[in-house]
């Protein structure tokens, strides 16, 4: 999901977080620009609160949870387990399943990301009528690096990088200001006068710490020298980083046999070459490629896995517009299961039956599921056209209408069903409505059965529209191996560690050149591209999303690749996409 960083409401919500803090200025100390050359951090831990070991005694139709000191009646019907705490602070959806309770802990909605999100939660028995079990929620916080350097005429400039977001690029700094400890970011200059100040904050050289009022971010950051080498994140691998040695990837319970680079036919000193690039490269502008993971597997089996800038593969990563490829992986799962859903149901019908009210376009009687797979639905939406009612960023700030698969339905149409492909998230969310209406079931929870579970997938965190249920627009969070899985299940003819999840004949349809999107060829929520090969080329199919998000798979090579970014909203986002698996990672398979 793409996510604008919405400065006006992510102030109101920040505010009435935190209380501003006010540093006293040091009046027996002057501000000098070498005070503040270099690099500064800060962290924002936001919530939330609810976390940690969830209790639940479950008895007939009723019962209690508690869960960090928290109290909350439990509500039975049948197998159902359901509860919510007081003052919104989260809720609870579960199936008692054997004698387990596995079910979805839905927090609080994010303050640094606007929206709700759902994880998984597995309960087990610890006596009579008694279940316990571990709630993780997403957490909750914005991190924030301040880079501030002499330009060639001796005056300051800065620039901010924020990894969850990226939110630095609406705060285009062109120069620092002074004026004894006071500090002001000034942006560029304009025809019609000097720039505006987009940032100010007060140096504390006692504290060596300069607070700074970023209004992108919602609230006052203490930037400190001290937090930016605690937090580690800013440079890819530290400030002074060892030479990089390959090593293959350890085995973990999640399903991924694991080989080295020489077993499959890659070369490792030519992967090592890239990794070491990647470890070396300056972060110096807010344009810098930022590269959060980069993995690879061929033939079956997980030969790459490298980490930067923080992350690790313990982290659920946010995949923005990537999880398309969910929404079309569970439809290919849900048919293969035998529910009520093909690529021809009829999606008016099933969502709103054979009624049709006055002004009905008769043209949405033909819109099926096919069209929606292949942004081809003849709706008003288009993600490239901020006009665009259907645009998805415009859907998601409206407030007349909370119930976004409604407010899809009742667009108009502009073109028949099929006519054109453009590219809208509208279409994928919608797909998701459909499969919740036709299947009767919780999105988060046919996720859970159909995917995650043959995938053994145990960690995810799916984003909630205001409604309640997934939205399968984008923006699925899941660990990087996890991701990664998707590209291998299609490439292995839908097939993960022995079980068939998708059909084979889904898993090719989804990943062929089926239509034109954007003069680009698409099949079912996958891009499919051609690369120049040792003399000749190969085809690859790859799920993408906003800030370099990609899960790859080439089936002429038997292989899969996976980058992970953190360039949102910024076109830097597609050099791994357009560079480095042309320039640098098939030079190396043989």
């Amino acid at each position: 999901m793409r996510l604008k960083v919405r400065v006006i409401e992510v102030f109101v919500l920040l505010a009435a977080a935190f209380w501003s803090r006010t540093v006293e200025a040091q009046v027996d100390h002057t501000l000098i620009p070498r005070d503040l050359v270099g690099v500064w951090g800060d962290k924002r831990v936001l919530g939330p609160e609810v976390r940690g070991v969830l209790t639940v005694e479950c008895v007939a139709e009723s019962g209690r949870a508690e869960i960090g000191g928290r109290l909350a009646t439990i509500h039975r019907h049948k197998d159902s387990v359901t509860f919510e705490l007081a003052n919104g602070q989260g809720r609870f959806r579960g199936k008692i399943e054997n004698d387990r309770i596995l079910g979805h802990w839905i927090q609080p909605r994010t303050i640094a990301y606007g929206t709700s999100y759902a994880t998984p939660v597995r309960l087990s028995p610890i006596g009579p009528k008694l279940w316990q079990g571990e709630v993780r929620p997403l957490d909750d916080a914005m991190t924030s690096y301040m880079v501030i350097q002499y330009r060639e005429d001796s005056t300051l400039t800065a620039y901010f990088r924020n990894p969850q977001r990226n939110a630095g690029r609406l705060m285009n700094v062109d120069h620092l200001v002074l004026d004894g400890n006071n500090v002001s970011f000034v942006g560029p200059s304009s025809g019609s006068g000097p720039g505006t100040v987009v940032a100010s904050g007060v140096y504390n050289a006692e504290g060596e710490c300069l607070s700074v009022y970023l209004p992108g971010l919602g609230g006052t950051y203490d930037f400190s020298r001290s937090s930016a080498a605690q937090l580690g994140g800013f440079s890819p691998r530290g400030k002074q980083p060892e030479p990089y040695s390959y090593h293959p990837p350890l085995l973990q319970p999640d399903g991924w046999p694991v080989a080295a680079l020489e077993d499959v036919g890659i070369s490792p000193d030519t992967i090592s070459q890239f990794i070491q690039m990647l470890i070396d490269m300056p972060m110096e502008s807010l344009h810098t490629i930022d590269i959060h993971g980069v993995l690879m597997a061929r033939h079956g089996k997980l030969v790459l896995e490298e980490y930067f800038h923080g992350f690790n593969r313990n982290e659920l990563h946010d995949t923005r517009s990537a999880s398309k490829t969910i929404t079309s992986t569970l439809t290919g799962a849900a048919i293969l299961k035998g529910l009520p859903i093909t690529t021809s149901t009829p999606v008016y019908e099933t969502m709103r039956g054979a009624v049709t009210t006055a002004g009905f376009d008769p043209r949405k009687k033909a819109l099926t599921v096919e069209h929606l797979l292949t942004m081809s639905s003849g709706l008003d939406c288009d993600d490239s056209n901020d006009d665009s009612p259907g645009n998805e960023d415009r859907m998601q700030e409206q407030t007349q209408q909370p119930d976004w698969i409604v407010y899809t339905l009742d667009l108009d149409m502009i073109r028949e069903p099929g006519e054109k492909s453009v590219y809208c998230s509208c279409n994928p969310n919608l797909l998701g409505g459909v499969l919740s209406k036709a299947t009767g079931q919780w999105l988060p929870d046919l996720f859970h059965e159909l995917i995650a579970k043959p995938l053994q997938i145990r960690q995810y965190a799916i984003n909630l529209m205001p409604t309640g249920d997934a939205y399968m627009g984008g923006g699925m969070r899941l660990l990087p191996r996890d991701f990664m899985k998707v590209g291998q299940l299609m490439m292995d003819g839908g097939r993960w560690n022995g079980q068939q999840v998708v059909g084979s004949d889904w898993a090719k349809q989804a990943t062929s050149k089926l239509v034109k999107v954007e003069d680009r060829d698409y099949g079912y929520f996958w891009w499919v591209v051609d690369y120049p090969y040792k003399g000749d080329s190969v085809t690859a199919f790859f799920a993408g999303g906003n800030g370099g998000q990609i899960v790859m798979g080439i089936p002429g090579l038997d292989l899969v690749i996976a980058f992970y970014c953190g360039n949102y909203s910024d076109r830097v986002s597609l050099v791994p996409q357009q560079i480095f698996v042309p320039k640098y990672i098939l030079p190396a398979v043989n």
